[in-house]
């Protein structure tokens, strides 16, 4: 390659990557004017956060948290390009003079240019604080304040400057396209049988559309919060053809298994990045849905009236991507169980993405921004591992304090690629200390559930990636004969700590049937392992050195994007 070609592919690959940055996947202006855009994404998994900052101007440039909103006691950057080159530096406030250069420097200089009277800054830092004058970047929202100068002499801004409040770590974007409508898909007049448990299906026709749409906002339309659990919204195979409601599971629209949208308890509305957004109406088809309502009452009220569903916003200008939802985890059955009396308890789903290709004719890898861990009333824990070429590159997504009455669609803060080949480990941690029988999995709140629910792009016909322990090699494994056996066995069982840990290691050694399936209900039965998940230690807080790595590093992430585009 000659040395034409290569700045060529330099500037090539630079500029693939300012289109589309899965590592920046948020945007807000941070003035009315839209001189100053902030652009950033994080990695909780790692603890660190990524900034860049575009001004218009020729001059110095600043950025930073405010306790209150003004200069004191701000934690601030200051970077430019003046005539002897950048310059970056870490500083604090504190009052309104010019804020003071920390002894510790704790952001990382990624990148600095100016062209075109625009100065743009890439940096890094700690999600938490590094030392006294820095501040923790925190899941509430949080007071940013920016300025800038016409020179880059750092002297009085006049009234170059402003406060914006943002929540970085639980963003959720709020766009209305100029076009912008909704629907809902709710139910009608439904009337709750007393029941502690019910799980209500209506199969519905969606809005048709000439053209492709793109949904780009979902809210959930509660009118029982009391009694609505969780809501998910499927699209239905060809072979649907008529509208009906039933009781989900009794022998009617099972086959409508594609997850379209979904909510839990204590979430809210979800809005997805704007590089992608959820297809319906053109050559989608003319699909119909299944609508499942899962209502939890405890009390076995008589005589409540429901219309609960989802809104869905769209708009006909259509983003770069169609995004979908892979479910994954532990396929939901009643042949896994539960011990009572346990501390700790884990249980593994294995999607294997190596499998998709028998099931779909032109798969490619997911590109995931957000997920929505789910379990029932005994989860703790969900950790979402990523796994390839046999080894743990990530933790994919984590709760490590999951709440039952607090459920919903989160960010992952930055676009996380799943090639084909990887595999996906989802892992629950049960506490099951107050209970005296088995739990054994199902769809009933007291029973359990292990899932993950991955919002990707671009879209494939996909619905589910899961898996199941091999019952006819862990009854043996358990010293049954056969099924029947072991379940009685099961029952019958002294569950102490060291029954129950025998237990999990026998689950998790044993072969499994992982189980892919598309949007038209053809699965593939394969054989898996379960492979040892390991929680990824988050990166030390960072300090002023390896700059110029750190730049290179991401150029060459930036050419190896490119080459593997080619």
């Amino acid at each position: 390659m000659g040395p034409l070609s290569l700045v060529l592919l330099l500037l090539s690959a630079q500029w693939s990557c300012a289109q589309e940055d899965p590592l920046l996947p948020f945007s807000e202006h941070l003035d009315p004017e839209h001189n100053v855009r902030l652009k950033w994404g994080f990695d909780e998994i790692q603890g660190t956060i990524l900034f860049q900052l575009t001004v218009n101007t020729s001059g110095w440039v600043g950025f930073g948290f405010s306790p209150k909103g003004g200069m004191t006691g701000a934690d601030i950057v200051i970077g430019g390009v003046g005539p002897k080159g950048s310059y970056f530096t870490d500083r604090h406030a504190g009052g309104n003079s010019i804020p003071v250069i920390d002894q510790q420097q704790n952001y990382k200089l990624l990148s600095l240019t100016e062209s075109d009277g625009k100065t743009v800054m890439k940096f890094q830092r700690s999600v938490e604080s590094c030392d006294e004058n820095d501040l923790s970047i925190t899941n509430l929202p949080m007071k940013l304040i920016y300025a800038y100068g016409q020179s880059d002499d750092i002297v009085y801004h006049i009234n170059r400057r402003g406060t914006k409040e943002v929540n970085l770590l639980k963003y959720m974007p709020r766009v209305t396209p100029p076009n912008s409508k909704y629907f809902d898909m709710t139910m009608a007049n439904f009337s709750v049988p007393a029941n502690q448990t019910y799980y209500h299906c209506k199969i519905m026709r969606a809005p048709t559309f000439e053209r492709k749409q793109h949904i780009y906002r979902i809210e959930p339309f509660i009118t029982n919060f009391d009694l609505v659990h969780h809501l998910l919204l499927y699209r239905c195979p060809p072979t649907v053809t008529e509208p009906f409601e039933v009781q989900c599971y009794t022998g009617g629209g099972e086959e409508c298994m594609e997850t379209v949208a979904v909510w839990g308890v204590g979430g809210g509305a979800f809005e997805l990045p704007e590089m992608a957004g959820l297809p319906i109406g053109g050559n989608i088809g003319d699909f119909f849905y299944r609508l499942e309502v899962h209502y939890n009452n405890p009390n076995k009220s008589a005589g409540r009236v429901d219309n609960s569903g989802l809104r869905f916003y769209y708009t006909s200008e259509l983003r770069q991507h169609d995004a979908a939802i892979l479910m994954t985890g532990l396929a939901v059955a009643p042949g896994y169980a539960i011990p009572p009396k346990a501390k700790s308890f884990l249980t593994y789903g294995l999607c294997d993405t190596a499998y998709i290709p028998k099931v779909l004719e032109s798969p490619h890898d997911l590109q995931v921004f957000s997920v929505m861990l789910h379990t029932h009333l005994a989860g703790r824990k969900v950790r979402v591992g990523h796994f390839r070429g046999g080894k743990q590159i990530d933790l994919l997504a984590v709760d490590e304090n999951y709440n039952f009455e607090y459920q919903e669609v989160t960010n992952l803060g930055k676009t996380k690629t799943v090639k084909l080949g990887d595999k996906l480990l989802v892992e629950c941690t049960y506490n099951t200390e107050n209970r005296a029988t088995l739990t054994w999995g199902g769809l009933s709140t007291s029973e359990e559930m292990c899932l993950s629910f991955l919002f990707y792009y671009p879209a494939m016909n996909l619905s589910s990636c899961v898996s199941f322990p091999n019952l006819q090699t862990l009854a043996p494994a358990m010293g049954a004969t056969d099924t029947d056996i072991w379940v009685n066995m099961m029952y019958k069982n002294t569950w102490n700590d060291t029954s129950i840990n025998q237990y999990q290691q026998t689950l998790k050694k044993i072969d499994q049937l992982v189980i892919v399936v598309d949007s038209f209900t053809n699965g593939s039965f394969n054989p898996g392992m379960i492979p040892d998940l390991k929680v990824i230690p988050p990166a030390p807080c960072m300090s002023g050195c390896a700059i110029k790595s750190l730049a290179l590093i991401s150029l060459l992430l930036c050419l190896a994007v490119h080459w593997a585009s080619l």
